[in-house]
């Protein structure tokens, strides 16, 4: 089955943005959307990126600009400068991939919403997607088990760590980042452009 691999982490507000657009044109090609969560800044620091606060002014103003007006145009609330950002991505990373195997394997739980919910508690809500009780009410309300918490928390911090390797070997140097194949998608701004793609006009 044909596969879109969707680097993504949920401290990235453009993720956020993609809502559940990647989830419907996956469905729609019926093709599998297989999440690739990731370390942002460890991405950046490889692919001659800046952190936010290492930009320069001009780029960070004009990222609050394009926040704003996307916020708006896609309906989706945000808070520009949320409480808890920058946080550490990685537990939440950990869950989405230990529930990602659980949905693969069983067919419990919906490991859409729980991406959703989690990029939503940061950008929208102003929560900590770093600690265990946010992470354990989003995969709650998901259908999996608070207990992912703990048991896919091995095999979650291995999966992760490929991920970003994997992800600099297929040339991702951003999130969110779609690959299928041999074509490459960066920002939530090109997910039209995947869904053409794979409706095979170009």
């Amino acid at each position: 089955m044909q596969q879109i691999d969707y680097y993504m982490s949920v401290v990235s507000p453009w993720t956020y943005f993609c809502g559940s657009r990647p989830v419907e044109v996956a469905a729609k090609h019926g093709v599998r959307l297989r999440y690739r969560p990731l370390d942002p800044m460890a991405l950046f620091a490889r692919t001659g990126g800046l952190p936010l606060g290492e930009r320069h002014e001009s780029r960070q103003a004009y990222r609050f600009q394009e926040l704003r007006r996307q916020s708006v145009k896609l309906g989706m609330p945000l808070t520009l400068k949320p409480a808890f950002f920058p946080t550490n991505p990685a537990p939440a990373a950990y869950a989405i991939i230990a529930a990602q195997e659980v949905a693969a394997e069983t067919g419990e739980g919906d490991i859409h919403a729980l991406v959703q919910s989690l990029c939503a508690a940061c950008w929208r809500d102003e929560k900590n997607v770093a600690e265990d009780e946010v992470i354990g009410d989003c995969l709650e309300a998901a259908g999996f088990s608070r207990g992912l918490l703990m048991s896919g928390l091995i095999s979650g911090a291995d999966t992760y760590a490929r991920n970003l390797e994997q992800g600099l070997l297929a040339g991702v140097f951003g999130v969110p980042f779609f690959i299928t194949g041999d074509e490459k998608f960066w920002g939530q701004d090109r997910i039209d452009d995947l869904d053409r793609h794979l409706a095979g006009e170009f």
